[in-house]
């Protein structure tokens, strides 16, 4: 079996979190002119720098919450939960655009009524080919007290052309609180799994905890497993009220590593959440409640580099021992 590394960040006592995933054998990645080509090629990652000081993303927040974002493949297009005045209900999810990586965030639209209701919606998470959008929604039609739900676009370069949103059934929503969702794709095995976290009963101590459901062969998700070793009251080194962790695994088939807190500079002191990695895993988006932001929880963005990757060593052997150096 291939062996590759996979990402997930935990945040722990609150009704969402957001797992991000790139494993693969392509090395391919989008240029900011392949906005018609908007998905996540499938790659394997490898060593990196530390995490640079988050910068609050200024005009993309407001004086109310902002939080649960999620990027495009191509990182044209950042989606964002708001209780701002402008949309429809308590909660919505928000685009903001921009044209290039080198331009600034444009201010937030607010999605349509296929997406959007009265009720809260939000915690928006995309298939790697992004086509598919996934997010949780309370509006009273679901299964639960908050459900998981999905919508369809052909054109990935139009965030506005999201179809009529669709509930993912019962057997993966319960009767409590289902939040949080996030696609992964086995490229090795074909399985779609979605983690998620849920207030339902079974969990280790109190809730929410982190599920993990499959994709079967008739288009719709089974029941949901807890994740153990990422479901916990409290994981040893907090620091502030909230959060944010990272687990890996060596490869899809094993568990989960015991979670690590990300430290500072990302976590604070104060409540860090909404984890969303970037497709190439250089640039991570949060919300955080730190003092010094517009609203109540605001945006924030740090970045890293990448500084080798497996796929490189195997292609070039000095560079394999430029990186090993670089651990020693």
């Amino acid at each position: 079996m291939r062996i590759a590394t996979k990402w997930i960040s935990v945040h722990v006592l609150v009704l969402a979190f957001v797992i991000t995933c790139c494993l693969g054998v392509e090395d391919k990645m989008l240029s900011a002119g392949e906005k018609e080509h908007n998905s996540c090629p499938l790659r394997q990652f490898g060593q990196f720098s530390a995490w640079s000081e988050p910068v609050n993303l200024g005009l993309v927040n407001s004086a109310f919450r902002n939080l649960h974002p999620a990027i495009s493949a191509n990182g044209l297009s950042l989606y964002i939960s708001s209780d701002r005045p402008g949309g429809p209900g308590g909660v919505d999810i928000w685009v903001s655009q921009r044209a290039s990586l080198d331009d600034a965030w444009g201010p937030p639209q607010v999605l349509g009524p296929n997406i959007n209701t009265k009720y809260n919606d939000g915690a928006p998470n995309f298939s790697f080919d992004g086509h598919w959008m996934y997010f949780h929604s309370n509006r009273p039609e679901g299964c639960g007290k908050a459900d998981l739900y999905v919508s369809h676009r052909e054109d990935t370069a139009d965030d506005f052309a999201w179809g009529p949103a669709q509930d993912l059934g019962c057997m993966i929503n319960s009767p409590e609180f289902n939040n949080g969702p996030t696609y992964f794709r086995d490229d090795e095995t074909g399985t779609v799994t979605m983690y998620f976290n849920s207030t339902r009963p079974g969990g280790i101590g109190e809730g929410p905890h982190i599920y993990a459901s499959t994709l079967g062969d008739d288009g719709t998700f089974g029941p949901a497993v807890l994740v153990p070793e990422l479901s916990s009251d409290k994981f040893e080194g907090s620091i502030g009220t909230q959060d944010l962790w990272v687990s890996t695994r060596t490869t899809t088939s094993d568990a989960w590593s015991t979670p690590v807190n990300l430290g500072p500079p990302i976590n604070s002191g104060f409540e860090e959440g909404g984890p969303a990695l970037s497709c190439d895993g250089t640039t991570l988006y949060f919300y955080s409640t730190r003092p010094g932001g517009f609203g109540g929880m605001d945006l924030y963005v740090t970045t890293r580099t990448e500084l080798c990757n497996d796929e490189d060593d195997n292609e070039n052997n000095g560079r394999h021992h430029a990186c090993k150096k670089h651990d020693d």
